[in-house]
């Protein structure tokens, strides 16, 4: 039985930046170039826009707290913002000094970082209003995070990547001193639990961790996937690897190399999905390095996939133009579509 997808309406009016589904529910939190965050009841076919949250500017990356209730939005007017998703209440956790790229909240530890182009990490506890935020700074500007119950993966320029113990940057306000501006970041030494080099060759465009916190996979704007493990044992580095996808032959068979620009992986499974710059979703089968299948091919690029906490559900937004930086989507063109997954239709079909 082919799975059910349907395409949500009143979608964004520019490039979509980051979609993200709550920890319990359905709703499913869009971020735009518009400026705007959407957040959408996705229970019911085409789903239903249920507020719209305005910004100063593009908004970059957004995820949901401990519930359904609040929510973290960021991007280029640089600020971290605290959002009461009921209320529409914006309040402004901290400021960096340039673009903030991405946005991981651990429940496990109750705090959020955020990773900016200034070539820091902000380490904010929102449910504690007067802890002090800790900033910790970076060796290059950082593309994309993620984090696992117990570990954050920055993914940098220069092909570094370092992987932090989350329990390290939580603790690290305790030592700070108090200041009189409380969404003033204050600097902190922390060592990374780990420096790595990216296994690809060329820029990372994403980075995602496997849910059972054993490792992550990364990708690049040179169609490829790597993927790693933490343990740091000979035995288990010796099992990572690369592949290519999302190429494309053209008229003269000759392959089109798109960039990778989304992964996230499946909650219950463990397996993950990518989104490419040539309109294709793909599942994958990272420890038994297979290819599960390949969705029909989007309009245009891929440029956010999100699984909802269950695993039942799949997000795609499709933004013409993300990666070349075209101006001005148009409307209509930009969408986001909704698939309703079959029981084992993410599921991993074992070692060949």
């Amino acid at each position: 039985m082919p799975s059910a997808q349907f395409e949500l309406s009143e979608p964004p009016s520019d490039a979509i930046s980051a979609i993200k589904f709550a920890p319990a529910s359905l709703r499913l939190l869009v971020a735009s170039w518009d400026k705007n965050v959407y957040l959408y009841d996705t229970s019911q076919s085409g789903g239903k826009l249920l507020q719209t949250f305005q910004h100063r500017a593009p908004v970059l990356d957004v995820c949901f707290g401990d519930t359904d209730g609040y929510a973290f939005t960021t991007g280029l007017d640089w600020d971290v913002r605290h959002l009461d998703l009921s209320t529409g209440t914006q309040t402004v956790l901290s400021s960096h000094t340039a673009g903030v790229r991405s946005l991981a909240y651990s429940p496990q530890h109750r705090i959020l970082i955020s990773a900016s182009w200034d070539s820091t990490l902000h380490i904010h506890h929102p449910s504690s209003p007067s802890t002090l935020i800790a900033s910790v700074s970076l060796p290059s500007k950082p593309f994309s995070i993620s984090i696992t119950a117990t570990k954050l993966v920055v993914a940098m320029g220069s092909r570094a990547l370092n992987i932090y113990d989350l329990s390290s940057l939580a603790s690290a306000a305790s030592s700070l001193a108090t200041t009189d501006d409380p969404t003033a970041a204050i600097p902190v030494q922390i060592e990374p639990w780990q420096r790595r080099e990216s296994s690809l060759k060329f820029m990372t465009r994403a980075i995602a961790c496997m849910p059972n916190d054993a490792g992550y996979a990364s990708s690049s704007i040179e169609g490829r996937v790597a993927v790693e493990w933490f343990d740091p044992s000979p035995e288990s580095q010796a099992r990572k690897y690369a592949f290519k996808c999302h190429r494309q032959a053209n008229e003269q068979g000759i392959d089109v190399v798109y960039p990778v620009n989304a992964l996230a992986f499946h909650p219950v499974h463990g397996t993950f999905a990518s989104g490419g710059g040539d309109g294709f979703v793909a599942l994958w089968d990272g420890v038994a390095k297979r290819r599960i299948r390949q969705y029909q091919r989007y309009a245009s690029s891929v440029s956010a996939v999100a699984f909802s906490g269950d695993g039942k559900y799949l997000a795609v937004a499709v933004s013409p133009g993300f990666e070349d930086g075209k101006e001005g989507a148009g409307e209509g063109i930009v969408k986001v579509f909704v698939r309703e997954l079959g029981e084992n239709e993410a599921k991993g079909k074992g070692a060949k």
